[in-house]
């Protein structure tokens, strides 16, 4: 139940029969959107200004009348007022209202409506090197990727969530390198996981090579012409590498591993680079025989995006490269084994779309991607770049350093959970000083709010950026108890869920056969409107693969909640009537944070 859809609906026969250009319906009814001041109404169509510039002699305000008249009689809207320039003020009835709280009180979804034709996605996420932990750069790959993949599957498409792993680069001459020359025994023995991170710090310390550079571009370092050795003798078969590449995977994989389950990310598959290895033979050949591909000073390569095959030097200049995808020395490179991956995602699964959800600096290599697969036989497939931004730190530089080199994501979320548990002990012993009454929480329940609190404070502060924007990374503004943060909305969801155990009240009946919603009162009736208009931002957010869209949604939720909260008595409420109104209010308010949340890949705790 979209209230945009509704509206846009009820709009659609008028704009049809009124528009100059029938073609251009779709963006006319498209021009109906949330007002942007809420004086003004609840909604707002900016239709007719376009449709009198596109009819000779009429008057946007003139065009605006008569999509009014036009409007068939119906109890949604309120009479619409007609505004300077032919803006259209709507606003809904409260009877309106009223009855779609109810029914939304009904649905598991929260009036969610599954798409008419599902597709089937494929979403390329996280993608780390496993050859050393996950740290802070891996983080927004991830959490992004996950957030899209629970908001897809939501909508009712068929999502594949797939992690294409380092396994088999340069990353692993390292390892290779540093196990042969600098490896300590004891410490493998012990935990190989801890050495084997240790030595990939080591070997690129003694290369001199600065966290975030890249190791192949490292030519004439002696130390990494060695692991570039080691890497090439374990691609050409060298038992001995192969060997211990493969005792080496486990430990790799193995790090991984607590810190999807602390982030609480499920991914479907985990290929690795490797699993490609075989197929990268037959991709060249396959474009070379098709003329997709062509031959350049002994490489292989594909044209750029343009299609342009540059011929000399000037045009080198002035056009984007070709990528190469067999090196002059017979090595394959990661264009290959994208193009490898591309095909047999689309073999496996048949998809609709395929999404990369990797950083901006790698625009240029999937727009040649993309634009070389369309011609290789994938045109059918959507492809989108999902590109986001860097994580700052407070000097606006990339946030990493540490001691040793990046810092962990581990760490990074050990700080949060550590900083939140301190928060909440603040919090709690500054209640009690105040003579309020505090919940008096077991070990176990505060080192649980505290890894709930904490984990969610650092997605939240991630998601609820522009994806495509750089934002500062400030441990303490994220765990902050007010704003827009991860631990106001799990605090609003708990203060709703303490009025049901103070009152006694089982909320099961408000979901099954839920009383009449008054709306008595402005705040009541804010918070009645941005409680239906969650189906809005759920579809908002997967049509712009926008997470932070839903993060806008419940600070806007979480502000009218505030408002309700702090003029409308619920246990005290004058009747019992308007009691069970205002009960049903604030259980859909507990519901829809905790899905929102949910579909942000954030949990919320009972009591805080």
């Amino acid at each position: 139940m979209n209230l945009l859809t509704q509206l846009r609906s009820l709009f659609e026969p008028a704009v049809t029969a009124l528009a100059p250009d029938k073609a251009k319906v779709p963006d006319l009814l498209g021009a109906i959107k949330p007002a942007a001041n809420a004086d003004h109404g609840d909604y707002q169509a900016n239709c007719a200004m376009a449709m009198a510039n596109r009819a000779a002699g009429q008057q946007p305000q003139d065009v605006a009348k008569a999509i009014v008249a036009a409007l068939p009689a119906n109890d949604v809207l309120e009479p619409p007022t007609v505004a300077e320039k032919g803006f259209i003020n709507l606003r809904l009835t409260s009877d309106f209202l009223s009855r779609s709280v109810r029914v939304l009180a009904t649905d598991p979804k929260l009036g969610v409506v599954p798409v008419a034709k599902p597709r089937t996605f494929v979403i390329d996420l996280s993608g780390p090197n496993v050859a050393k932990p996950l740290h802070v750069g891996h983080l927004r790959s991830t959490i992004i990727g996950d957030s899209l993949v629970r908001i897809l599957r939501f909508l009712g498409h068929t999502v594949i969530g797939d992690n294409h792993l380092g396994d088999w680069g340069t990353q692993f001459g390292i390892l290779l390198y540093g196990y042969k020359n600098h490896r300590d025994d004891a410490a493998f023995k012990a935990d190989p996981v801890r050495e084997l991170a240790r030595l990939y710090l080591h070997v690129r310390n003694l290369a001199k090579i600065a966290e975030g550079d890249d190791e192949d571009g490292a030519a004439g370092n002696p130390v990494m012409d060695a692991c570039r050795t080691e890497t090439s003798k374990l691609h050409a078969g060298d038992a001995e590498n192969v060997a211990l590449w493969q005792s080496f995977m486990p430990a790799c994989l193995k790090m991984l591993e607590p810190i999807y389950a602390r982030l609480d990310v499920k991914i479907d598959h985990a290929l690795g680079e490797s699993f490609y290895n075989p197929m990268l033979a037959g991709v060249v050949t396959d474009m070379l025989t098709k003329g997709i591909a062509y031959e350049s000073n002994g490489a292989v390569v594909i044209p750029n995006a343009k299609g342009v095959i540059p011929r000399t030097a000037d045009e080198q200049q002035r056009e984007e490269p070709p990528a190469i995808i067999r090196k002059r020395d017979g090595a394959f490179t990661y264009t290959t084994t994208d193009l490898a991956t591309i095909k047999h995602r689309a073999v496996t699964w048949k998809p609709d779309a395929i999404l990369y959800v990797v950083g901006a600096p790698q625009a240029l290599h999937f727009k040649t991607l993309f634009a070389q697969a369309k011609r290789w036989g994938y045109a059918h497939i959507e492809f989108q770049h999902l590109q986001f931004g860097s994580m700052l730190g407070a000097d606006r530089r990339m946030f990493a350093t540490r001691r040793g080199g990046v810092l962990e994501l581990m760490a990074l979320l050990d700080d949060a959970a550590r900083l939140s548990l301190q928060k909440y002990e603040e919090s709690v012993a500054a209640r009690r000083a105040s003579g309020r009454k505090v919940y008096e929480a077991s070990a176990a329940e505060k080192a649980e709010i505290a890894e709930v609190v904490g984990v969610g404070a650092v997605k939240y502060a991630d998601l609820s950026q522009n994806r495509t924007t750089d934002y500062v990374f400030d441990l303490d503004k994220m765990t902050a108890t007010v704003g827009n943060t991860a631990t106001y909305m799990q605090y609003a969801y708990a203060r709703c869920r303490s009025i049901f155990r103070e009152g006694g009240i089982d909320e099961a009946r408000f979901r099954t056969n839920p009383p009449a919603v008054l709306l008595t009162v402005p705040a009541e009736r804010a918070l009645a409107l941005q409680l239906l208009k969650f189906p809005e931002a759920v579809d908002n957010a997967a049509a712009d693969y926008a997470p932070h869209l839903l993060t806008a949604y419940l600070w806007d939720l979480a502000k009218s909640y505030s408002v309700f909260f702090e003029n409308c008595p619920v246990l005290n409420a004058v009747t019992p009537e308007l009691r069970d109104s205002r009960l049903l209010l604030v259980d859909l308010v507990s519901r829809a944070i905790k899905q929102a949340l949910d579909l942000l890949g954030i949990r919320v705790v009972e009591r805080m």
